[in-house]
């Protein structure tokens, strides 16, 4: 094992939030409600989903099924649950676990007013390419 110069030492004794390059490094966060993407990057993009009123379990409404990709979510934290399939399962998330809905699979996501998901999908993932149906219960998590 070799010793770090004292160049390399201050480097990282002196690294922040702050000395980076624009280039090197995006911060993002959002204390918003609701869906918000935030990063696309060529045939992806990275968005986080906060409680709104259309993703509250008592208040949500319909599902959706993505044609052309799977989705990912992750629970950061709160309480979230997907509902899944023709059958409507309910699923509870938990933190730090990565659900994988795949294409064509009718779901939809409720959260706490607490909650944070992270969501990783093909960047053009729209109305164009996305069937929407009402959910036929009511949430019961």
């Amino acid at each position: 094992m070799t010793d770090q110069s004292a160049d390399q030492k201050a480097a990282c004794m002196n690294a922040d939030m702050t000395g980076y390059a624009e280039n090197e490094l995006e911060i993002y966060s959002y204390e918003g409600d609701g869906y918000k993407p935030m990063i696309s990057f060529g045939d992806w993009r990275v968005a986080f989903l906060r409680h709104a009123d259309r993703f509250d379990k008592n208040r949500v409404e319909k599902m959706e099924r993505h044609m052309l990709t799977d989705e990912v979510f992750v629970l950061l934290f709160g309480e979230a649950f997907l509902i899944l399939g023709e059958d409507e399962k309910v699923v509870r998330m938990k933190k730090n676990m990565l659900y994988n809905v795949k294409k064509a699979v009718w779901h939809a996501v409720c959260v706490s007013e607490d909650a944070q998901v992270l969501i990783v999908e093909n960047d053009n993932t729209g109305a164009q390419n996305t069937e929407y149906r009402k959910l036929r219960s009511k949430v019961s998590a």
